[in-house]
Formats: structure tokens, sequence, C-alpha cells
């Protein structure tokens, strides 16, 4: 019956509907916390306000929702934990999983009314873990006040309705863990609030459409797919906190345009791809960044001196790949670090900050550095992968200023844009 869930998103409505209330009358409210937007109200079984069916008929909205819903049942053939049993009747709010408010626009006139058959629409689905099997159908873009969407763990197949585009209240659509095909859905960056996209853990195949990070998409969760080709340049355009590309066919650089994305990027997760090439130097400009994780890719050359900016990186992991030269201080001093792995590169040298790190349970085995044990045998060392790339390194002040890095990695970019032709619009 998925009562917590119900729970919290009705303890959600509740505070973004208070929040309206409050902008509304000019007092000002600060919310902490994650990324999330909460819709629906119910108390575990989707009915609305106190609880009570609403009385009055079912407004036109509902009438379309209670179309889709029952287009989307008829297109579900196994529903193993009998969710959908409740999906009956015109009342889509008492349906389970189904969860409804007063629209938007309304919400602030329904707040201050005492009755409780104010006019409400479907504001969100949370089917999560209900391993129903079936297709996700057109009808669906009907439920237009719909802000969530929410289908992980499930057996869905088939591909996405290019119908979703009409789904202009979306911002959150999470379909991570089902048996979804076909290319990457465009249609996803046609939703104009769309914030959070999680399509991780499906089949979806081909390349990623540059547009992808062009939108204002905060999370975007692609990893465990089949996506190949290279990452667009356009990435350096995201204004995301969350990249997650892990576990996909990518192959190529790391595009240098990575440099310029926003600020507040704090997770990337390129792992086990295909990638080739150097570490981009802009990796030191993202100072809020936790993990970055690159292993099991084909990346060479040198570590970029920047790296010593990341004071709040707590996951690096660089491990299984052709990455040579000295680990120096460089990374050895970052003091947030929780879990730093180089394993299987051909790191050659370690300094004094490095050598105190060896022994406290960071992974430094499979290299080529003398005198340590777990190491590769010689011959592997002799001929260094990459010798000859030249990864692109800019000067920097000795000591390394962070505060100057924006300054100097942007003019750098400058005076490269200007040598080369680029469609990438950097901010």
């Amino acid at each position: 019956m998925l009562p917590n869930k119900a729970c919290l998103l009705a303890f959600l409505l509740l505070l973004r509907s208070t929040i309206h209330l409050t902008a509304a009358i000019g007092v000002s409210v600060g919310v902490g916390g994650g990324f999330g937007v909460g819709v629906g109200i119910g108390n575990g079984n989707g009915n609305v306000g106190n609880g009570n069916t609403p009385s009055e008929p079912p407004s036109s909205k509902l009438e379309s929702a209670y179309k889709a819903l029952q287009a989307w049942k008829s297109a579900i053939s196994d529903d193993p934990l009998k969710l959908l049993d409740s999906w009956v009747g015109p009342n889509v709010c008492s349906y389970k999983g189904v969860f409804c408010s007063p629209p938007q626009d309304d919400e602030i006139s329904s707040l201050s009314t005492s009755t409780a058959t104010a006019n409400v629409v479907v504001a969100g689905i949370d089917l999560n873990h209900a391993n129903l099997q079936g297709t996700l159908v057109k009808e669906l873009s009907l439920l237009v006040d719909m802000s969530l969407l929410h289908l992980n763990s499930n057996r869905f197949s088939g591909t996405v309705p290019d119908t979703f585009k009409d789904l202009v209240s979306l911002e959150e659509l999470d379909l991570s863990n089902n048996h979804l095909s076909g290319p990457f859905p465009i249609v996803t960056l046609y939703m104009p609030s769309l914030l959070y996209l999680d399509l991780r853990f499906n089949l979806f195949s081909g390349q990623l459409p540059d547009e992808l990070f062009n939108r204002k998409l905060d999370a975007i969760f692609l990893n465990n797919n089949q996506f190949q080709g290279e990452i667009p340049q356009s990435l350096g355009n995201s204004p995301a906190s969350v990249i997650n590309l892990a576990n996909n066919k990518l192959s190529g650089n790391i595009p240098t345009s990575f440099g310029l994305m926003g600020n507040k990027l704090k997770e990337v997760l390129f792992l086990n791809n295909q990638l080739t090439g150097c570490i981009p130097e802009g990796v030191g400009l993202f100072d809020e960044l936790e993990v970055f994780d690159v292993s099991f890719n084909s990346l060479m050359g040198h570590l970029p001196d920047t790296i010593s900016c990341l004071q709040d990186i707590e996951v690096l992991n660089l491990g299984h790949n052709k990455l040579s030269g000295e680990l120096s201080d460089v990374i050895c001093s970052l003091t947030s670090l929780v879990n730093l792995t180089v394993a299987y590169n051909f790191f050659s040298g370690l300094s004094q900050q490095c050598s105190r790190l060896f022994n406290i349970g960071f992974d430094f085995s499979g290299n080529c550095i003398p005198g340590r044990d777990m190491q590769r045998p010689q011959p592997e060392c002799s001929v260094i992968p990459g010798g000859t790339l030249n990864c692109l390194r800019i000067p920097t002040p000795r000591p390394l200023v962070c505060a100057s890095l924006p300054r100097i990695i942007f003019t750098n970019n400058m005076q490269s844009s200007s040598q080369h032709t680029s469609s990438s619009s950097y901010p």
C-alpha cells in the first residue's frame, strides 16, 4: 500500500502549499534540504484533503485522468501486488499510488476555505517497487498537472511516448530499473519543468543528444544502459549537481568544456565506459565536488595540478586506467578524502605525503611504484601507455592559488576557442 511514501508525499505537498501561501502574503520562508519536489496529498490510499472522498462531481481534469489511468491499466499485463485492484471507478484520487492536490494556481484559495471539496487534480503518481509489467501509454499525457512520476523497479518495456511532451508540470521523472529500450527518449528534453531525470538500469542505446546538457536538469542519471559514442561537448552548459553516466559504452575524451559546468556540481560518475585522453584541467573548478569516479576507462597522462583544489572531495576513484607520473601532494593533501583509489594505473612515484597514506586503507596497488608491494611486473612498466599524449596543462602559480583558477582556465579556453571553430556556447 506504499504507506510510508504516501505520508511523505502528503507532508511535502502541505509544505509546498504553505510556501505558496506565505509568499502570497509577503513573508519569506527558507526551505533547506536536497533536491526533490513533493506532490500529492493522501492518507495512504490516495484520498485528498482530510481523507474523505470529495463529494463534488469530478472535474473535467479528473475525467481526463480517469481516461488516462484506465487506458494505462489496460496496458498493464501483470500486477503481482494487486495494487491496481483499487483502480476502479471515476474517483481516481482513491487509486493506490495516485496522489491528488489542488492545482498550483488554486492552492492559496483552497487553503483559505473551510470546505474539503475544493477542486483537485492528479499531482503525482508513485508506483516504485510495484513490479508491474506493461507499457507506458500515450494517454498519460492527459495528466498535465502531474509534477511527479515515479516508476522505479517495475517491468515496463517499450519506449517513452512522444506525447509525454505535454506533461508541462512534470518536475521529477523516474523510470529507472525497468526494461525500456530504444534511443535516448528525446521527448524528456521537451518537458519544460523537468528537473530530475532518472533513466538508469534500462536498455536505452545510441548516442546522447547535445540538447541533454543544455536543459535546466539538476540531476541526470543515465547509468547502466547501452549508450555509446562521445559525451557531447555541450556538457559544459549543464547546471546539474549530479551526473551519472556510469556503466555504458561511451568513448572518446571527457569534453574540455567540462570545467565550464555550473559550480554547484557535487557528483560525477563516468566509471566503466571506454573513455580515453586526459582528465581535464577544469576539474579543479568544482570546489563543492564530493564524488569524482572515472575508474575502469582508458584515461592517460598525468593528473592535473588543479585536483588539489577539490577540498570537499570525499570519493576520488581513478583506478583501472592508464594514468602515469608521480602521485604527488596534488592528491594526497586533500583533507576530506574518505575513499581514494588509484589502483591499476602506471604511476611511478609517491610524494612524502602519499607515502604516509600508503598503508591506511587507500589503494595504490597495480602501479609501477619502486619498492612497494603489489605493483606491476617490471616489463609492464617499461612502456608507459600514452607516453606521447600531450595533455593540456595550464600554467598556474606555484604554489597553486585555487581562487585564481576560474580566471586562468576561462582565459585559456577563450584563447583555445579562438583557434578552433566550436558550436558550443560558453557562458
